[in-house]
């Protein structure tokens, strides 16, 4: 049980006196700095409203998956390419974001920002424009494949430095605010990303009708490259983070030994729990436009299929939107332990009475029970993972830390889509029988169960000061195994500040015991 002493040596960390002054001034520093409220708010903005990409790029790939089996259909299904399409942009999601996690701690959050919307903006382009040589259609696949693969580092690059520069401004922020404001401008975005990415396909499949799908899914795919163009300004006027000014080690020696010690366990369990929510939504979110259309049958058009669809990612919002509070409420530690919770109960329900859904009359009710299901995972991990993540690591690592921590969700995400058609084709009944819909949500109830025993047992409190209480725990922990901190910070910071703990925070020392291990 030498995780759960850990834990509770961290709560006792957290409660004593001299951590508290220290913490508090730091908080104080922070909120004393002379910004109006704009000023304050825009660089939040500015920095998580990328992730929309991420959910309308990910998101619109399954409704084009779609035209295209519909298309070609021998070519398209019957080759590696339908599995490639809606999962090979998640791998180049891990690469791009493992890169720029380390890219924005040791360089600039707002350099990596520009490259990767810069990425976005071109590789949206060449995916729209995707051609095989001589007119190929094995060469398109290919060619769509390579440029969603590129598409993805450009995606990535918004996880570790976008998300992590808008925890890190929401710190100047009101207290008691601070949670929703992260999750509005970074989950709320995915979401509405995948809203929008469902609404799409069906007014263009409308607009082209289905004698013209080889434009419709051009068209939908091409519209990919307007969000990160109306970001790309913002993103040009951004400064970099107060927090990652004062904290970042960029100029100077990193302690890896120390950081590994400190955080292992904390990050491998936010890793965990990230791998599991992205392995279930992104594998539902791309499929659930193909079940509908199983459902449904041959003889309803396939804009039929994109309207339910698009009703079921409605669901996300009011989910997403109730979590952003909720966090703020209870925390975020207890907001994803019981959002995933419920999602996991409702996930078994929805197996259990998958037989009677699995049918077009009662298509409505498939819709309701999985749009609830799909709701909770928002409410829960959906909106507080990032914010776990972001939040439970000193800011000196935070990109790197945060970076880990997404590629494992985005790992899960490519497993998820390569074995979710597996768990379908392979089910007893075959695709269409009513096994090849309980499999999938079985499994990922499963997941879910667990996923919120890790979040109650082993899962830090978040406050809304963390971040900076997070720089001070962290500076103590080096500064008493014999670390320097006053080399870390910009060079333009240490000019204008002393940044050792106890100069900073008021002279207290270190009590005994501090700086444990966690």
């Amino acid at each position: 049980m030498n995780f759960l002493r850990k834990n509770r040596d961290e709560k006792q960390e957290q409660n004593s006196p001299a951590v508290g002054r220290r913490e508090s001034i730091a908080a104080q520093q922070l909120e004393a700095l002379p910004k109006s409220r704009w000023e304050r708010s825009w660089p939040t903005i500015a920095c998580g409203a990328g992730l929309f990409s991420d959910g309308y790029l990910n998101g619109v790939i399954g409704s084009v998956s779609t035209m295209l089996s519909q298309l070609y259909p021998t070519e398209y299904t019957n080759s590696s390419a339908r599995s490639n399409v809606s999962s090979i942009t998640f791998a180049g999601t891990v690469v791009g974001q493992l890169f720029f996690g380390w890219f924005s701690d040791h360089y600039s959050r707002k350099n990596a920002l520009l490259i990767s919307t810069l990425l976005l903006i071109l590789f949206s382009i060449l995916a729209t424009a995707s051609y095989g040589a001589g007119g190929s259609v094995y060469g398109l696949f290919s060619a769509l494949t390579a440029w969603r693969f590129l598409l993805g580092i450009g995606i990535g690059g918004e996880y570790p430095a976008g998300s992590v520069a808008c925890a890190e401004s929401t710190g100047e922020l009101k207290k008691g605010h601070r949670n929703r404001w992260f999750v509005m401008f970074t989950n709320v975005q995915i979401d509405f990303g995948f809203v929008v990415a469902a609404i799409v396909p069906m007014i263009v499949v409308l607009i082209t009708t289905e004698n013209h799908l080889g434009t419709a899914w051009r068209v939908c795919l091409g519209l990919g490259v307007i969000p990160p163009l109306s970001l790309l300004y913002l993103r040009i006027k951004l400064k970099e983070p107060e927090e990652f000014k004062r904290e970042t080690m960029r100029d100077t020696r990193t302690p890896w030994w120390l950081v590994i010690k400190f955080y292992w366990f904390r990050l491998l369990v936010v890793s965990l729990i990230w791998f599991i929510y992205d392995f279930s939504s992104y594998s539902f979110g791309i499929y659930s436009s193909s079940w509908l259309l199983i459902i449904l049958g041959p003889t309803f058009p396939l804009w039929v299929s994109f309207g339910w669809n698009t009703v079921i990612n409605l669901f996300y919002i009011p989910g997403a939107l109730l979590g952003a509070f909720v966090s703020d409420w209870i925390g975020p530690r207890y907001c994803l332990a019981f959002g995933v919770l419920a999602q996991g109960i409702v996930g078994f329900i929805m197996s259990g009475l998958y037989p009677i859904l699995n049918t077009p009359k009662n298509v409505g009710g498939f819709v309701v029970i999985y749009g609830i299901f799909l709701s909770l995972g928002e409410l829960g991990p959906g909106d507080n993972i990032g914010l776990v993540a972001s939040k439970t690591s000193a800011t000196a690592i935070r990109g790197q830390y945060y970076a880990i921590a997404a590629a494992s969700g985005k790992i899960g995400a490519f497993i998820g889509t390569y074995i979710f058609p597996f768990i379908i084709d392979d089910a007893p009944g075959g695709p269409s029988g009513n096994r090849a819909g309980q499999d999938p949500f079985f499994v990922s109830s499963a997941l879910c169960i667990f996923s919120a025993f890790l979040a109650f047992f082993f899962l830090p409190h978040i406050g809304q000061d963390t971040i900076t209480d997070e720089d001070v725990r962290f500076r103590a922990y080096l500064e008493s195994h014999g670390y320097d901190t006053s080399t870390m910070g910009t060079k333009e910071y240490q000019m204008n500040s002393s940044s050792t703990v106890d100069t900073r925070l008021g002279g207290n020392g270190l009590e005994p015991g501090y700086g444990k291990e966690v």
